[in-house]
């Protein structure tokens, strides 16, 4: 399948992301963690979920993209999706009436390494009348970007297969993050290889590709993953950077873009976004790695998972 900029079509595509929208509580500890007791930390309220936060990201670097998933009746649902329509992103969300919007407590350590514990709320109930087909099945050059914890919710999972599903069929590009390696290894990573194998593009980070392969090094996982899938595949490195493998190419390998580490939260939802626009547009593998670091370089620096405000 074409990527966009390869079948001569000179508009960029619609990058609809689809999945979690998330309120992070995030709390970044000023001392050694004191169990059982108080430990002094900085507290503060964050717009998050991994598919909201790569579409803010597309939208804050000027290009097109759409945001579909599932959000409570409630103040922060309320809330949430007017800001990410005011940063220029086509919101195409439903409003649960019953389950309250997904919150997550997220605790980042000294070194800026983060510990999560989400509550899904609404985005578990994603259904299938939730994907609005008119967007995912347009004639229009668009890009289908799905977050993995869609997928690896056993309630939201027929929504993202079947928007992948349509996608396929209406001759769009798929990518998918894997999301988190504890998911994955609680769902069986067999089932998951499934869902990955009718994809264009895998973005994992180095956990989720080792674990899906079973190879102790990111790189033999990467080239791993690309050689049995059959897709291409990106593996990101955290400080050492990212990699993109395909199978019958040579590896490429980028260093880390420098940043100083306040909050790793959100730093694979940036690096999508940095990644994504250059690869549709049949980028070289090396500059869109590059440009998916800056962006990831860019979120790191700060508190909390998406743009400043």
């Amino acid at each position: 399948m074409e990527r966009s900029g390869r079948s001569g079509k000179l508009e960029p595509p619609l990058i609809v992301s689809l999945g979690d929208l998330m309120t992070d509580v995030v709390a970044i500890t000023e001392e050694p963690t004191a169990d059982g007791s108080d430990t002094r930390s900085l507290v503060r309220v964050e717009d998050g979920g991994a598919a909201a936060n790569t579409a803010a990201w597309l939208a804050a670097t000027g290009h097109r993209t759409a945001y579909v998933g599932r959000v409570g009746d409630d103040l922060l649902g309320r809330a949430a999706l007017p800001r990410l329509a005011h940063d220029g992103v086509v919101v195409r969300a439903a409003v649960d009436a019953t389950a309250p919007t997904g919150t997550c407590v997220v605790v980042v350590a000294r070194d800026g390494t983060r510990s999560m514990y989400p509550d899904a709320g609404a985005n578990a109930h994603l259904s299938v009348d939730d994907v609005p087909l008119d967007l995912v099945t347009g004639a229009a050059p668009l890009h289908l970007h799905v977050s993995g914890y869609a997928l690896l919710n056993h309630d939201a999972r027929p929504a993202a297969l079947a928007a992948m599903a349509a996608a396929r069929r209406s001759g769009h590009s798929v990518s998918v993050d894997p999301a988190s390696a504890g998911p994955i290894a609680s769902v069986g990573t067999a089932v998951v290889l499934g869902w990955l194998a009718g994809t264009d593009l895998v973005l994992a980070n180095q956990d989720e590709a080792c674990l899906l392969t079973g190879a102790a090094d990111p790189t033999t996982a990467g080239a791993g993953l690309a050689a049995e899938l059959g897709v291409e595949v990106v593996v990101k490195l955290g400080p050492a950077g990212a990699a993109w493998f395909r199978r019958g190419a040579e590896p490429v390998r980028v260093p880390p873009e420098p940043a100083v580490v306040v909050d790793t939260t959100g730093a694979g939802d940036a690096f999508a976004a940095g990644f994504l626009p250059t690869w549709l547009a049949g980028g070289d593998p090396a500059d869109a790695l590059r440009a998916g670091c800056r962006l990831a370089a860019r979120v790191v620096a700060r508190v909390g998972a998406r743009p400043p405000g």
